[in-house]
C-alpha cells in the first residue's frame, strides 16, 4: 500500500484518514485499541500524528485489512513479533516502492 503523504513533523486525523482511504472514525477506533499509536494532542483536543504513528498505521493496516488478521490477532502479532514483523513489514515496502518506480521508467521509455 503506497501512502502520499507530504514529509512534514505532524499531520492532521483527516490527512492520515484520506491517506489511508478509511474514515476518521476507524483511526480513532485504532488508536484506542492499538497502544503503539500514541497520537500528540493539541490544546484543543485535535490530534497530530508522526511519522512514527503513521509508519504503525501502515503496518496495523497491513495486518487488518490486507492481510486480514483479527484486532485480537493483530493486536498479538505486534506485541510478540514486533520488531522483525516491522522490519520485514519497512524492507516489503521499500521493494514495492522501488517496484512502481521502476514500472514509471519503463511505462516512459
Amino acid at each position: 500500500m503506497q501512502i502520499n503523504l507530504p514529509e512534514k513533523r505532524y499531520y492532521s486525523i483527516g490527512e492520515v484518514a484520506k491517506a489511508f482511504g478509511v474514515n476518521t472514525s476507524l483511526i480513532r477506533f485504532w488508536e484506542k485499541e492499538f497502544e503503539v499509536l500514541k497520537p500528540k494532542k493539541n490544546a484543543k483536543g485535535n490530534r497530530k500524528f508522526t511519522p512514527e504513528d503513521i509508519k504503525n498505521l501502515k503496518f496495523i493496516y497491513h495486518l487488518v485489512k490486507e492481510r486480514g488478521f483479527t484486532l485480537e490477532g493483530a493486536k498479538t502479532h505486534l506485541k510478540e513479533e514486533k520488531k522483525q514483523a516491522l522490519n520485514t513489514f519497512e524492507i516489503v515496502s521499500k521493494l514495492e516502492s522501488i517496484k512502481s518506480q521502476l514500472l514509471k521508467l519503463k511505462e516512459n521509455l
